[in-house]
């Protein structure tokens, strides 16, 4: 596919908004994935060509929490494999789902994961003792990674959310690991659809350098309150405003047999 500068450039905005508001709550895939669907990239297309542009942003961060002391990479070795494991299935999967189905459930999946953002539990600052051991850390992590392989957005959120309510990790501990199993899912589910040759390198390339403008602006906002309690509703109004776009198409799926 060929994009003209001007689709470019939005994309990119996108994409740096997206970078800022995941380094603060998550989620930026809400945001690039129906921003590319909208410029008329197919759903496994756009899956595949976020997945190469938030690569880059989780491995920053991996980096820097690493470079803190602030991952236990022999005790989330198996999760991380895990995580890596359910990717590739879930990207395989994806890959073998009709398009035009695909279509009408990614606005479905969007608004779900919108919702899960505007109400979901937020996580507490201190460690408690966990309710569940390593087996059940490794299973869960398979799963997440599953979704993430197949979908995304939201897969951080849900990861910290896992760690923190039922293994007893603080925040920051838990934000830590998260993007180092997110790692683990991205770089398996992106390898996978590079592979089936989904990937849209230039358009992927340019949001990943926006991406990572906008997560050194979104650190920078984390240290003041007021971004931290505007970043939700702000990410879900924007989500739905894309998922929208995508519904008012004349021949979006959903819609058709909804009227139909």
């Amino acid at each position: 596919m060929e994009f003209g500068i001007e689709v470019l450039a939005l994309l990119a905005l996108a994409a740096f908004v997206a970078g800022t508001i995941d380094a603060l709550a998550g989620g930026g895939g809400l945001i690039t994935i129906p921003a590319l669907m909208a410029a008329g990239v197919p759903p496994v297309q756009a899956i595949a060509t976020n997945k190469l542009q938030s690569s880059f942003g989780t491995t920053s961060a991996v980096l820097a929490f690493a470079r803190q002391g602030r991952i236990d990479f022999r005790r989330f070795l198996w999760p991380a494999v895990a995580a890596f494991a359910g990717s590739v299935g879930g990207a395989v999967a994806v890959q073998l789902v009709d398009p035009f189905v695909l279509a009408g459930l990614v606005p479905v999946l969007l608004v779900a994961m919108a919702a899960y953002f505007l109400l979901g539990p937020k996580a507490s600052e201190a460690g408690t003792r966990a309710r569940l051991g390593q087996a059940a850390l490794v299973t869960i992590m398979f799963a997440i990674g599953f979704y993430d392989g197949f979908f995304g957005p939201g897969t951080g959120s849900f990861m910290a959310t896992a760690l923190v309510a039922l293994f007893g990790m603080g925040l920051v501990s838990a934000t830590a690991h998260t993007k180092f199993l997110n790692l683990a899912s991205n770089v398996a589910a992106l390898a996978t659809l590079i592979v089936g040759g989904q990937v849209l390198w230039l358009v992927g390339l340019v949001m990943a350098v926006a991406s990572i403008a906008g997560g050194q602006l979104g650190a920078h906002l984390a240290l003041g309150r007021a971004g931290a309690r505007l970043i939700r509703p702000l990410l879900v109004v924007m989500s739905l405003v894309l998922t929208a776009k995508l519904l008012l198409e004349p021949d979006n799926p959903l819609v058709a047999f909804v009227v139909g």
